[in-house]
């Protein structure tokens, strides 16, 4: 038995009286307008996020969006104009170098910007390791709170994800704000 069991089975032994656990329905913040509050939450962290009109073609934007983009990885059919699909790759060492990263997310949360990204590529580094990412969002799946989001994803999803909010960004270095320390340097989110 090792120590973390011991502990727990003596504290369980050392309790009187159990109560039931409180229900919890915490309703959490309610926007009247979900997409634009996304939006505007998506910019204030650093980001962007662009709603895709019906006669704009997807393709077109990003590559306006990222003209200088070269190494263009993307394993979602709809995207055409990537160079590569990184589910090819044996070795996630490979992605470097890789300019713009186009994936999907399934769930956008207004109250912060945070999408949920489910692990969709054989490497997750993608998400990390690229100088920009692309997240095609449809825009029916915001939530309001993550409260809303946590519900859904429970729902939906069993492995691996993670939630991305704007550019990756640290303060740790002389209070500096960096951006690009840790991941991408840039985010856009498209909303289909």
């Amino acid at each position: 038995m090792s120590s973390k069991e011991y502990i727990l089975q003596n504290i369980k032994r050392n309790i009187k009286t159990r109560l039931d656990k409180p229900k919890m329905d915490v309703l959490g913040i309610q926007f009247d307008h979900l997409l634009s509050q996304f939006v505007d939450i998506c910019k204030a962290v650093g980001g962007d996020a662009r709603i895709l009109e019906k006669q704009e073609d997807v393709n077109i934007l990003i590559k306006e969006l990222y003209s200088q983009a070269q190494s263009i990885g993307s394993n979602l059919p709809e995207i055409t104009i990537s160079t590569f699909n990184p589910d090819d790759l044996d070795d996630p060492h490979l992605l470097n170098g890789t300019d713009l990263a186009i994936i999907k997310g399934e769930v956008g949360v207004a109250e912060n910007g945070c999408i949920w990204i489910p692990q969709n590529v054989v490497h997750k580094a993608l998400y990390f390791i690229s100088e920009y990412l692309v997240i095609i969002l449809d825009r029916t799946k915001l939530v309001n709170n993550m409260h809303e989001a946590y519900r859904t994803i429970e729902s939906n999803d069993s492995g691996f994800g993670i939630f991305i909010s704007g550019p990756s960004k640290t303060a740790d270095i002389e209070q500096a704000l960096v951006v690009g320390a840790h991941g991408p340097k840039g985010l856009t989110v498209i909303l289909t």
